[in-house]
């Protein structure tokens, strides 16, 4: 069936080139702020899909990432800072792209255009009906995602995805889908740009909203962050004195020993 590339319409500026430093700023910066104002709507579909994630990661589920080029790092890059940030393993939240991790930092030729390597993928992690994956492509075109999600839908595991374009292939496939359609890139095509950012919003929006959800945040701390490096100690050892009365010394002290804020709170006997 045929839909509306919103994705690869031209761009509503011109001559780009003949532009200045502040102009070409200005202009992105403008085109940026209605990215926020287009995630907003599609919040219902959101939620429908954050409270899925939930309910079967609460059974031991996982929550998985697919995606190609900018969609499959923005996935890979939200996955991996959920272990940090909440505490959690990192077979979890798993990011997977098309291409492997070379494809991080490097485009892996024809990745994306295989249509079964997206299931491979999912295999190795012996994926199962208590799983969810969420297909990302502002495109809604990848034959990597798409594929991986068909193999999904047959085999009964729930699917997302994020799409810039309503009524693309993706966005038909998946079980919950969320078609934000944030209009022409500032450079006709270039979907790392508007279509990107609101990826990462509701990328960001999900993840979190599921931690929050499945109690990894008290108050809005983080109370289960792992103590990583110098910086996150100092502000996980602040959190204990807030919650406890403690000074600086006995705090700090008191999360070495128990490993985590929330370790550190509850032998204080506070919950």
């Amino acid at each position: 069936m045929a839909f509306n590339k919103i994705t690869e319409q031209d761009s509503h500026y011109n001559h780009l080139e003949k532009m200045s430093p502040r102009e070409l700023l200005s202009s992105i910066n403008e085109q940026d702020q209605t990215v926020a104002i287009a995630v907003e709507k599609v919040i219902p579909l959101i939620e429908s899909l954050v409270i899925e994630i939930v309910s079967k990661m609460k059974t031991g589920g996982r929550l998985f990432y697919i995606g190609a080029g900018t969609s499959g790092r923005l996935g890979v890059l939200d996955a991996s800072e959920c272990p940090p940030t909440f505490g959690v393993s990192y077979d979890k939240i798993i990011g997977i792209i098309a291409g492997g991790d070379t494809a991080i930092r490097k485009a892996v030729e024809n990745a994306e255009d295989d249509e079964k390597q997206a299931f491979k993928d999912l295999e190795n992690y012996q994926i199962t009906n208590k799983d969810v994956v969420i297909g990302i492509a502002a495109s809604g075109t990848t034959p990597y995602v798409i594929g991986g999600l068909e193999s999904c839908n047959k085999m009964g595991i729930t699917t997302g995805c994020i799409t810039c374009n309503p009524g693309s292939p993706l966005d038909q496939v998946a079980t919950h889908p969320i078609a934000v359609i944030v209009g022409p890139e500032f450079i006709t095509g270039s979907s790392r740009m508007k279509a990107g950012t609101a990826q990462k919003m509701i990328l960001n929006m999900i993840s979190t909203s599921v931690m929050i959800q499945l109690g990894h945040i008290k108050g809005n701390k983080m109370v289960d962050m792992q103590l990583s490096n110098d910086k996150l100690v100092d502000r996980g050892t602040r959190m204990i004195m807030e919650a406890t009365g403690v000074n600086y010394e006995i705090a700090r002290k008191l999360l070495i020993d128990h490993g985590s804020v929330r370790n550190a709170i509850e032998h204080q006997g506070i919950c």
